[in-house]
């Protein structure tokens, strides 16, 4: 049997580059309590790189708890604390290491590891403390929960067990402790819920009304008064009192609560919430030991199955990529951008003027044709001010200031004379856009970036007409502004560097991730989905149930099924873009007639929601005109994927976009696609479809998947 150390030892060998945590002891004198020994976790770098736990890492925090350990022997200390350094107390296992395993006998020792060192914090023969200081996930809460207590910072901006988002299980302790500690519907609130709702965090508050703390202090003093805390509760005169834990068939609904909100999310096509659900269900009697074998070997199965790589590869795209956008020019070439114009006043451009408002802090000026639109347009941006101040979300100063800051004019050459960037949102028609442009660019000064958030429009051809076409560049963003991230970013034939620049400096400031994509019909996401939908709406025409034509995609654990989505872009976009894009490839996108029937009619989608859940609406299904080909959900799922396959083969062929990263880059942000599936290549790439359509992967053996 390895040892703890030797475990460790060979894990350290396969990732020569971790960012190495020390765990250095220093004691203190609590008064009238005795001498403490408290140990500080620190990589040595400031809060932007922040601790994580790789097999070094828990080393050194091994050999710390062996020192505290011979004191607490010796009779030399009367209790240990464990914190982090400055706004960070850790972030969990680095998976920069995780992903460069292998062996399952490997993913098993990380697992061993981990539990090995923390669980010693649990039996040091003295009270044990964590005191979460800063940023917590993962690993870093679970280290904690190994401790006698805890306390928690009221400034801690981000607390989680992450894990089941990037499809592993809290697999250090969390799913076999968190439920004794908090009661199982709390856990699966926390381990489950959170994560899968794009991996919701804590504040410290919560971590302490949740139970998960014993005691909230404020952040200033945080430490100081964590120890004055601890001193009272070694000398007894403070007593930790916590709730009893209920073991009866609250705990069981509990988990069937953490089994719904899985299969509603995730439908069974990822297997971590399961896996964790059930580490839960037995952690029931209490067994820890029997609880932590179980997390072991979770880990190692979910260490080398694909969606843990996927999602690892997801969560990179999203951290990495999305912040250094591929192909991007010099940032140096940017303008400065000190007022914003809108063209329009219509629920797009008012939540693009409130954006660009809250982000840039310059003055925004909306237009539109006539006075009553524009006073709607400014009224809805300051309603929206006016609820962020109720929510606390800003004091009164700000809230003024956004007010002042965002005014509506009927004049374009008085709104717009001295705008540095003016974007329209108006109707989607080309020659709408041109006429707008032309009227916008006879009045802006010669430095000004003309943008448009066309969704499917050639940007090349609406800036064709005007004097200066080099400054026009697609700016596209995807409905609600203010929730996804993605900003697809169009280079006409003409745009220049410094228009470019220009676009993605003002996209970093939006805080949005920025892709650069080639002036191609409906751009990345719109043209995917509408291949997607398109598919979808065919096998319908020809004659498959609405039913089953639904749930043939289910096992992709999309955010929502194809129809609720088109419910909620619109039926009207949709049937535009895909008439765009029939003009532009007529053979491989159709225009649905029962789509265009649905339109016709005035109907807002094909579902009514009378008891609660979609059920397709007696209106819509009248006017459905079908054929008599009826495939199984299994034909269905294969004619979507190799449908989207083939496209994304074309898209890159094309130079859409850089790299087949970039296409999921832009699934992840713009569309919710799930991190489990790491956009759509790796899970196309896993299936097999890539190679049954395309003959070629999307990404290189060992991207998103396990290395050969």
């Amino acid at each position: 049997m390895s040892t703890t150390a030797e475990l460790l030892k060979g894990a350290a060998e396969l990732f020569p580059d971790e960012v190495v945590t020390q765990a250095h002891v220093r004691h203190l004198d609590l008064p009238g309590a005795g001498r403490f020994a408290l140990i500080t976790l620190d990589n040595g770098f400031d809060h932007t790189k922040p601790t994580t736990f790789g097999p070094k890492s828990l080393a050194n925090l091994n050999t710390a708890i062996d020192q505290v350990e011979a004191e607490a022997k010796a009779g030399e200390i009367v209790g240990a604390g464990l914190t982090g350094k400055p706004f960070i107390f850790a972030v969990g296992a680095d998976l920069k290491g995780v992903e460069l395993l292998k062996r399952h006998e490997d993913a098993l020792a990380i697992g061993k590891g981990g539990h090995d060192v923390f669980k010693r914090l649990s039996s040091l023969g003295v009270p044990t403390f964590a005191y979460y200081n800063g940023a917590a996930m993962g690993g870093g809460v679970e280290v904690g929960l190994h401790c006698t207590y805890r306390t928690v910072s009221a400034a801690v901006p981000a607390f989680s067990l992450p894990e089941v988002f990037l499809g592993l299980v809290p697999g250090w302790g969390g799913c076999a402790l968190l439920p004794n500690l908090i009661g199982a519907d709390r856990a699966v609130s926390v381990i489950i819920e959170n994560s899968l709702n794009q991996n919701r965090q804590l504040k410290g508050k919560q971590v302490f009304e949740l139970g998960i703390a014993d005691a909230l202090f404020e952040g200033a003093d945080f430490l100081e008064q964590s120890l004055l805390w601890t001193a009272s509760v070694l000398k007894g005169e403070t007593e930790v009192v916590r709730a009893e834990i209920d073991r009866g068939e609250a705990w069981d609904q509990a988990v069937e609560r953490g089994r719904f909100i899985a299969d509603s999310k995730v439908h069974g096509a990822a297997p971590a919430a399961y896996r964790a659900l059930d580490i839960i269900a037995a952690a029931k009697n209490g067994d820890l030991r029997q609880g932590f074998d179980a997390e072991d070997q979770a880990l190692a199965d979910l260490i080398m199955g694909g969606e843990l790589r996927s999602g690892i590869y997801a969560f990179n795209l999203v951290q990495k990529r999305g912040k250094r956008p591929a192909g991007a020019p010099d940032k140096s070439l940017a303008r400065p951008v000190n007022k914003v114009g809108v063209v329009g006043a219509g629920l797009m451009a008012s939540q693009l003027a409130l954006l660009f408002a809250r982000r840039l802090e310059v003055p925004v000026v909306l237009t539109d044709i006539d006075q009553e639109r524009v006073d709607k347009g400014v009224g809805y941006v300051h309603g929206e001010i006016d609820k962020l101040l109720l929510k606390g979300r800003i004091n009164q100063d700000k809230a003024n200031r956004l007010k002042a800051a965002v005014t509506g004019s009927l004049d374009k050459a008085a709104a717009f004379g001295d705008a540095d960037f003016v974007i329209e949102a108006v109707f989607e028609e080309m020659g709408v856009k041109q006429q707008v442009f032309a009227e916008v660019e006879a009045v802006v000064p010669e430095h000004a970036i003309l943008a448009t958030n066309t969704s499917s429009l050639s940007v090349t051809e609406m800036a064709s007409k005007l004097k200066h076409p080099e400054r026009v560049v697609g700016f596209h963003f995807f409905n609600p502004v203010a929730i996804l991230p993605l900003l697809e970013i169009v280079r006409g034939e003409r745009t220049d560097e410094a228009a470019l620049a220009t676009a993605f400096g003002v996209a970093k400031k939006l805080k949005k991730t920025a892709v650069l994509v080639k002036d191609a019909p409906a751009f990345v996401v719109n043209r995917i989905l509408v291949r997607f939908m398109g598919e979808i709406q065919n096998v319908i025409d020809e004659g498959t149930p609405v039913a089953t034509a639904e749930k043939a995609v289910e096992p992709l654990g999309l955010p929502m099924s194809p129809l609720v989505l088109l419910e909620l872009v619109g039926p009207a976009i949709g049937l535009h873009v895909s008439e765009t894009l029939h003009g532009a490839f007529p053979e491989r996108f159709t225009v649905s007639p029962n789509l265009a029937a649905v339109v016709k009619a005035g109907k807002r989608g094909f579902y009514v929601y009378d008891s609660g859940k979609p059920e397709l609406d007696p209106e819509v299904a009248a006017l459905l005109v079908q054929g008599d080909t009826v495939l199984t959900e299994e034909q269905v799922r294969a004619r979507v994927l190799d449908a989207v396959a083939q496209e994304i083969g074309l898209m890159l062929d094309e130079g859409v976009v850089a790299e087949a990263q970039d296409i999921d880059l832009c699934l992840i942000t713009g569309a919710g696609w799930p991190f489990h599936l790491g956009g759509i290549t790796p899970y196309l790439d896993r299936e097999g479809v890539s190679e049954r359509v395309l003959g070629r992967r999307f990404l290189a053996e060992g991207v998103a998947s396990v290395p050969a």
